[in-house]
């Protein structure tokens, strides 16, 4: 259930004491001026003073959690084909930043591992679970899945706190629930595994922190809704300014974009403002 203010975990008291309470989520890093789900991108979305950033988690063949958005490398990589299908020792012959630009050449792709030794404690992060590296009941095996190596690590490392866990498949969300309770995660919506439920149901039912949708999908109701039940929601990705006022203006806990310094730019107004 989603928790009341005495329950608060870390991470939401971590949140509340950012400034102006509104959160600038990098998205993939800082997508429009580096190579997304790369270690430059994560820095880049740091120097431009985001607050937390968001990375997508896929397994290689050998279950390795990699960053790495889509399923095949052939369009963020020089290499072709899934990237499931390649273990960590190949991924890592890749090249992931030419694709973007020259100067990026040699850009690798990093595990989740590498990453968050080299982001935590500099910044709030967004763990994206997708849903390619998600098994089906029928094969899931809780000792090597994604969702316990994810926990594992985040409790390894001890930043429980800086983490938020999402997934548009809402297994992933249950599963990471089931390990570890304390972890703050974010239903990620989907229409076709809804089955008709609004938000709130679908937060209550799946033991969700917070609710995920994107800009087109977030209507009058469902702002009405989160609100009035006090849910935070995050709304990706947006880039443009007017739109960026009109979501905040809505009330959402954060906002993912490409370009995390326009949002501050215009978070940091409009909250000053009102």
């Amino acid at each position: 259930m989603h928790k009341n203010e005495s329950e608060k975990l870390g991470l939401e008291v971590k949140m509340a004491s950012l400034e102006n309470d509104f959160v600038v989520i990098g998205h993939r890093g800082a997508a429009a001026y580096f190579p997304e789900n790369t270690i430059s991108s994560f820095e880049g979305a740091i120097e431009l003073k985001a607050d937390m950033l968001e990375l997508d988690v896929q397994l290689t063949k050998d279950n390795i959690p990699v960053l790495f958005h889509d399923t095949k490398l052939d369009k963020r990589s020089n290499g072709k084909g899934l990237v499931a299908d390649y273990t960590l020792s190949e991924l890592q012959q890749l090249d992931a930043g030419s694709w973007f630009g020259s100067q990026f050449k040699g850009e690798k792709i990093p595990t989740l591992r590498e990453a968050l030794e080299r982001i935590k404690g500099r910044i709030l992060i967004n763990i994206e679970i997708k849903t390619e590296a998600v098994l089906p009941d029928a094969d899931y095996n809780h000792e090597t899945s994604v969702e316990k190596q994810v926990v594992d690590m985040v409790n390894e490392m001890g930043i429980k706190d800086e983490v938020m866990v999402s997934s548009f498949d809402y297994r992933a969300v249950k599963r990471v629930k089931e390990i570890d309770r304390e972890i703050y995660t974010a239903l990620l919506y989907d229409k076709a595994q809804s089955k008709g439920l609004n938000p709130k149901q679908l937060v209550d039912l799946y033991a969700a922190d917070a609710f995920n949708c994107s800009a087109r999908q977030l209507s009058r109701g469902w702002i009405k809704m989160l609100n009035e039940n006090n849910i935070p929601f995050f709304v990706y990705t947006i880039n443009r300014k007017r739109q960026m006022r009109r979501v905040i203006k809505a009330g959402a806990k954060g906002i993912f974009s490409d370009k995390p310094d326009v949002l501050k730019e215009v978070s940091d107004k409009f909250l000053q403002d009102i």
